[in-house]
């Protein structure tokens, strides 16, 4: 995903430092070119030659070392990379950075950067949480710096608090985002409802289906990677959801419906990814004191019709696409879906096609619009989300 792409990670003093040769082995693996500057003080924590190992690059820590083969090597770094990620960022650089003051390869190298420039800061609690501190990186996301929030935890210094390096994971997926992608979803608001309704029955059992939610998950990762602000509203899943994207957890069909009802006014882009339990009890009574609740006979009646409600509502600026799951008839009964609910777009599959449908990592789908079918080959499902974001980019433009 980074193939091509220049990072630049810059390293300060802290016992973080370490978890930093992680970050650049899994940058590497994603066939970044990456290359390091260390201030002096992350030299007692970690080595240089430890990223050179890992990146095959030269690690940078003396802006006037004369062994340099590149020329003016901290204006180079900066004004060539695609994206720049400081971590840890000390209370000391951040402060410098802040302020305008260069004194060493890192700060210096910063300022001259015309790339994306992510920081994460960590250091103790009550260092973080210094109103110094504080006003400093207030400043830096004035001047378009993007802070990564730290993590609350036990720090190495004995404290409990905010001021913990998040996980390697997070940092990496902060990089991908800010150059993996063109931004043409920048400015963009999309919500995503994604993964499986559930319908009490009882207060043990509950009617649901096989939605695992990683087309809903996918098409959300893809469209925070294009620049858009996504909104997640997840039902049951057993994965991960995607970092960057605000994600509100619901349960049942009503809990998405209300969500959706209010807040989908705001949005550009509605994508409806969830499959939602079409049918709840509706003579729900605890009768288990009574009598065995398997004996029960229960009555079942419609939920709530989302995209439905979706069509008959939008603002005319609006594109809502629906996703339609058959075993038969696929391109009939989608169309008919298309037209039925007054959306734009279908995005459709057959449940018997090897390849597509729930649980697998793959997805082979057809784009029905009024005027137009496209049938995608077999994908992975992150794939897809582009190909679905693709074309609903083309007809918004």
């Amino acid at each position: 995903m980074l193939t091509g792409k220049k990072i630049v990670l810059g390293v300060s003093g802290g016992i973080a430092a370490y978890k930093m040769a992680n970050v650049a082995s899994m940058l590497v693996k994603l066939h970044a070119n990456v290359h390091v500057i260390m201030t002096e003080n992350a030299t007692h924590f970690i080595t240089p030659e430890t990223f050179e190992t890992l990146t095959g690059n030269r690690c940078y820590v003396d802006t006037f070392d004369r062994s340099m083969e590149m020329h003016v090597p901290h204006v180079s770094l900066g004004t060539s990379a695609d994206a720049f990620l400081i971590a840890p960022a000390s209370a000391d650089v951040i402060g410098k950075i802040a302020n305008g003051i260069a004194n060493d390869m890192l700060t210096t190298t910063v300022l001259a950067a015309l790339c994306p420039v992510i920081l994460s800061p960590s250091m103790n609690v009550h260092m973080y949480e210094n109103k110094i501190v504080q006003s400093n990186i207030e400043k830096l996301k004035q001047y378009d710096y993007e802070i990564i929030e730290a993590d609350e935890g036990y720090l190495a210094c004995g404290d409990t608090g905010k001021g913990k390096l998040p996980k390697e994971e997070v940092l990496v997926e902060a990089i991908v985002k800010a150059c993996a992608k063109e931004k043409d979803l920048a400015g963009k608001n999309i919500l995503i409802t994604a993964g499986a309704t559930k319908e009490a029955i009882d207060p043990v059992r509950f009617i649901t289906n096989h939605s695992t939610g990683k087309m809903g998950y996918a098409l959300a990762r893809m469209a925070m990677l294009r620049g858009a602000n996504v909104t997640l509203v997840s039902g049951a899943t057993s994965i991960e959801p995607p970092k960057f994207v605000n994600v509100i957890n619901i349960t049942s069909a009503k809990d998405m419906f209300e969500v959706v009802r209010d807040n989908f006014c705001k949005q550009d882009i509605i994508i409806k990814a969830a499959a939602v339990a079409d049918y709840k009890p509706c003579n729900v009574v605890d009768e288990k004191i009574k009598k065995k609740s398997e004996n029960m006979s229960i009555q079942l009646e419609r939920t709530t019709d989302i995209l439905s409600y979706l069509g008959e509502n939008r603002t005319s600026k609006q594109f809502i696409c629906g996703f339609s799951m058959e075993t038969e008839n696929m391109l009939e009964n989608s169309k008919n879906k298309l037209e039925k609910k007054k959306i734009d777009m279908i995005a459709a599959n057959n449940l018997k096609v090897e390849g597509a449908g729930f649980g697998t990592d793959t997805n082979v789908m057809t784009l029905i619009l009024k005027d137009e079918i496209i049938e995608l080959p077999i994908m992975s499902k992150e794939e897809v989300a582009d190909k679905i974001l693709d074309k609903i980019i083309s007809r918004m433009n």
